[in-house]
């Protein structure tokens, strides 16, 4: 049986390439997800790198993208 993971490891720079080709703020996206402007600014720069379930996916689904282009 399958079990989804824990964390997803992001690619911090992809997510902040998406977010700017969507063409919102590091605020307006972190209000989507439901996390911290500081939070969402840490994953871009890479100082975090890993993600739950929860904020990752509510990311992917507010940029439109799909894990090949935001996880590491």
């Amino acid at each position: 049986m399958n079990h989804p993971p824990t964390t997803y490891e992001v690619d911090g720079t992809a997510i902040c390439t998406k977010r700017k080709e969507a063409g919102t703020s590091v605020s307006a996206l972190a209000l989507q997800v439901g996390c911290t402007p500081n939070y969402l600014r840490k994953i871009e720069r890479g100082v975090r790198r890993h993600m739950s379930p929860g904020f990752y996916i509510r990311l992917r689904d507010a940029l439109q993208s799909d894990d090949d282009d935001l996880l590491a």
